[in-house]
């Protein structure tokens, strides 16, 4: 059993039936108690990632939010990003990947994303993660069922395999729509994109709009047989 787990999988699978009719906040609020400064909000600073920072804020706002810059962000997502940490005077922490983009370059060649986008989200997203998770007993994500088959089986409390830790996700069972509500009823800054029929926003080099009728996360690595970037399976 790994040497971070402070919980058994049967108060874990408890945890999760327990949370599963409980609204977000609870979720959160659960994490927060359990874990304490072991615990951690991922942030892409899309519409989900912006709801929980309102909602985390509001109950713990000491609570550690971070987000891995992989250098090929959206002008628009580091702009939410400023807009977010004036209005809540949150310090999100900048995980980096170990090498620069020239550097990629000079390893793996040019536009490496074009080629190997998996090989690119495993040196930009997923290792530096790794990393970054290792320090911590929990992390808190985005991620709802809706969003892709792969998400289909998502709790709101489970066991991450991939990185050893228990990953909280609050708003597993909530809807596009719902979301959304939360936003413009709290008046939640968000990224402009999304008006612009970005509904899932990535790198700017692997992310293009979404058309009518399209799966919400069809403009990720379009072209590509991908649909995750190796975060969450």
């Amino acid at each position: 059993m790994n040497h971070r787990r402070r919980i058994t999988d049967d108060e874990l699978n408890l945890t999760a039936s327990r949370l599963e009719n409980m609204r977000p906040e609870d979720a959160l609020a659960w994490a927060v108690e359990q874990f304490g400064d072991r615990v951690a909000l991922a942030s892409s600073f899309g519409a989900e990632d912006v709801v929980l920072i309102d909602m985390l804020h509001k109950l713990a706002p000491a609570t550690p939010v971070f987000y891995l810059d992989t250098g090929l962000h959206f002008a628009e997502t580091y702009g939410v990003r400023d807009r977010l940490r004036e209005r809540y005077g949150i310090e999100f922490i900048r995980v980096l990947p170990k090498l620069t983009l020239a550097e990629q370059a000079e390893q793996y060649g040019d536009n490496l994303w074009e080629r190997e986008p998996n090989l690119c989200c495993q040196l930009r997203k997923v290792e530096p993660l790794g990393d970054f998770l290792a320090g911590y007993d929990a992390w808190i994500t985005g991620i709802r069922r809706q969003q892709a088959p792969t998400r289909a089986g998502a709790k709101k409390a489970e066991w991450d395999e991939k990185f050893q830790l228990v990953k909280v996700n609050p708003l597993a069972d909530w809807s596009h729509e719902q979301v959304w509500q939360y936003i413009r009823e709290h008046d939640v800054p968000y990224n402009p994109l999304h008006d612009r029929n970005y509904p899932s926003i990535g790198c700017r080099v692997c992310t293009r709009p979404v058309r009518p009728g399209e799966d919400l996360r069809a403009g990720r690595w379009s072209g590509f047989a991908k649909t995750e970037c190796g975060l969450h399976k």
